[in-house]
């Protein structure tokens, strides 16, 4: 069972994302919060797989919010998926930074909006190439200084690759085509990789990849 807590100070979303969510047999709603900060309290409380959390939101915003969970050592295995009503290219990046899974846009179609949850739970990014091209546009137009010491001479060769595969928003699968190995050996280059660079996650390891200079938006 998938535990999730909802994050939004609209009560009228909060239903609807509940009334959707509760339509599936493997995923259950076990709290709701009406702001950040007792999202984090909620959060430490019922230790929920999936976190849905608004950007804009009294007392603690969601992105604070995020930070905050992704800081806490006990908190590890939460996903946190940052839901906004805005365009992503102001604060996708924000988002991912603060350590968010992944980054939904409210309007998403429920369909969509159900498998997002699942792929969270899973523990992998929500980075869809279109996502992913957000990124890689802000780095054309607002490039930012690069991060040294980020221990990526500590990768193989085959990680190096791996990582640079992520940055251009490609799965397991499409990485494991590329690189002519299994999925499975994909997904542990990149679990690899993940620890080696001290990445919460794969959206972690995106922003990371073009913070260093190692994938510049030339390169994808």
């Amino acid at each position: 069972m998938i535990r999730v807590l909802l994050v939004d100070d609209q009560p009228l979303i909060r239903s609807g994302f509940r009334a959707l969510l509760d339509l599936e047999d493997d995923i259950e709603v076990v709290a709701e919060a009406a702001d950040g900060a007792e999202g984090l309290a909620l959060t430490r409380r019922y230790l929920p797989d999936v976190v849905l959390i608004d950007i804009q939101m009294p007392v603690v915003d969601g992105i604070e919010a995020t930070r905050r969970i992704a800081a806490d050592p006990a908190l590890a295995q939460v996903h946190v998926v940052v839901l906004t009503n805005y365009g992503m290219d102001e604060y996708v990046l924000d988002a991912l930074r603060a350590g968010a899974a992944g980054f939904l846009v409210k309007d998403i179609v429920p369909d969509d909006f159900v498998h997002a949850v699942r792929v969270a739970a899973r523990g992998d990014a929500l980075l869809a190439p279109s996502i992913t091209r957000k990124l890689i546009n802000r780095y054309v137009t607002q490039p930012l200084p690069t991060v040294a010491g980020t221990g990526l001479d500590e990768l193989t060769a085959r990680e190096r690759e791996a990582v640079a595969l992520v940055a251009q928003g490609l799965s397991n699968d499409q990485i494991a085509d590329r690189m002519v190995i299994s999925p499975l050996t994909a997904k542990t280059h990149i679990n690899r990789a993940m620890t080696k660079l001290h990445a919460r996650d794969r959206a972690q390891l995106v922003v990371l990849a073009y913070e260093s200079g190692f994938v510049t938006p030339h390169s994808c």
